[in-house]
């Protein structure tokens, strides 16, 4: 298992979610990290918590809730509309360059996430692994080479960064939009691809599962892009 166990063995493990954005007042990331709060995968406590979609606070909110749980996995998700399926992200680079402005009204344009970082930062989950039992399981899923450049993004990159400090492997999931919260965002279109929530539970745990008894070299498994 990763990390450092606490008196009497006790693991935690950390997923992050976020709370409303643009026309997403019912935010499916932050209802997942509320759905898997509490649960018990392969011997560890799972603690979901939420943030604010802000630019100005992400980055002290996710230091405190490290500071205060001190995890050995860190897993944070965002919503990608679109997206037929879990996506995960291989790398963070070190750009904020919004498309809409963040909850609290906040629009960057071609900023750093972290003046003077390094101009990318990679998961430090086990990808391939969790891709294979994915597929053994059937969940649609792949390997993006791109978080964006909006708040999922500068959260992976402050996560991946924040995470090495610590000794914690940390890593980013996109998940699709849901049924309710698409009919909800656009009220009388049709909704796009869209995945239930009780489909994205059980995936995560099984991913929490992955990376928790990873050992070793990753399987290798092919997960690039010709674009």
């Amino acid at each position: 298992m990763t990390g450092t166990a606490r008196p009497g063995g006790h693991h935690i493990v950390l997923v992050t979610g976020f709370g409303p954005f643009g026309k997403h007042l019912d935010n499916p990331s932050g209802d997942l990290a509320r759905r898997l709060d509490g649960a018990t995968v392969a011997g560890a406590t799972v603690v979901g918590r939420i943030f604010e979609t802000s630019t100005d606070t992400i980055g002290a909110n996710l230091a405190g809730a490290l500071d205060e749980l001190a995890p050995d996995l860190l897993i944070c998700l965002g919503i990608a509309p679109g997206r037929p399926a879990l996506s995960l992200e291989r790398i963070a680079i070190n750009v904020r360059d919004f498309p809409l402005p963040d909850h609290s009204g906040v629009t960057v344009a071609d900023e750093p996430v972290v003046t003077g970082g390094p101009d990318g930062v990679f998961s430090r989950l086990p990808l391939a692994s969790i891709l294979r039992r994915w597929r053994k399981d059937d969940v649609p899923c792949h390997v993006s080479n791109t978080a964006g450049t909006y708040l999922c993004n500068q959260l992976f990159y402050l996560a991946c960064r924040q995470g090495r400090d610590r000794g914690i492997p940390a890593g980013f999931i996109h998940i699709p939009d849901t049924p309710r919260s698409a009919a909800v965002a656009e009220p009388g279109r049709e909704p796009g691809a869209t995945m239930s929530l009780d489909v994205m539970v059980a995936a995560l745990l099984s991913a929490i599962e992955v990376c928790l008894e990873e050992r070793g070299d990753q399987v290798a498994l092919t997960a690039g892009a010709v674009a």
